[in-house]
């Protein structure tokens, strides 16, 4: 059973940073490209950035130079460095696992919630 279990969400003032991380079984993690969505309040839910087995990344461009993913493959684990918060940015952000570099949707996990906010 595949279990994508994301953590490290919060309450963040703007302009400051947060790390998620998310930890994958259940699947051989090298073989997946990984990938964090994000759904806010009455907006559809969107990639946010993914990242491929080599490391190839792919971000939106509302977060790029701002955001960075990052797997490590032994651990299993995915990452997302969010600097700069904007609150715009508030969403519950959802690690996902999938074969498309472009939309890694095969597999969610249920989300965490950041909250950008002073």
């Amino acid at each position: 059973q595949v279990q994508l279990v994301e953590s490290g969400g919060g309450l963040v003032q703007p302009g400051g940073s947060l790390r998620l991380s998310c930890a994958a079984s259940g699947l051989t993690f090298g073989s997946y490209v990984m990938g964090w969505y994000r759904k806010a309040p009455g907006k559809e839910r969107d990639l946010v950035a993914a990242i491929s087995s080599g490391g190839n990344t792919n971000y939106a461009g509302s977060v790029k130079g701002r955001f960075t993913i990052s797997r490590d493959n032994a651990k299993g684990t995915v990452y997302l460095q969010m600097n700069s918060l904007k609150p715009e940015d508030t969403a519950v952000y959802y690690c996902t696992a999938g074969s498309s570099f472009w939309a890694p949707t095969r597999y969610w996990g249920k989300g965490t919630l950041v909250t950008v906010s002073s």
